[in-house]
């Protein structure tokens, strides 16, 4: 299984997958290897990215992030991606409860994604 943490410093899981420029990626086969790290272009972070060719992120079955809008789960699973939105901030953590089949920490109330679902009102993703 191929997973993909969001993150802002290759540490901690990013609050927001959409806005997330560096992510961790892992592949389940693969693993203790340490995961490739990927650092998005402007135009390939999911918010500005308009599925016009092939992405970095490609190929992926799961992602764990701290929060996402709507839109990016409908886009996400859409090409066959499973969105896990949590409350945990380390990286490494969520992707061990995720391997074991743990359920994630829930994630708690968080004010952007109300923003987020404002601008998918009026986005064109």
């Amino acid at each position: 299984m191929k997973i993909a943490v969001a993150t802002n410093d290759y540490t901690d899981v990013a609050r927001h997958a959409g806005q997330a420029r560096h992510w961790l990626l892992y592949d389940s086969a693969a693993l203790p290897a340490a995961p490739v790290q990927v650092e998005l272009e402007q135009r390939q972070v999911f918010h500005h990215w308009r599925e016009d060719g092939p992405h970095p992120l490609d190929g992926i079955e799961v992602i764990i992030a701290g929060s996402a809008g709507d839109s990016f789960v409908r886009r996400m699973t859409g090409r066959g991606i499973q969105v896990l939105l949590t409350s945990e901030r380390d990286a490494g953590q969520a992707l061990t409860a995720v391997l074991n089949g743990e359920v994630l920490p829930a994630r708690g109330f968080d004010p952007t994604v109300l923003l987020c679902k404002l601008r998918d009102l009026f986005s064109a993703h």
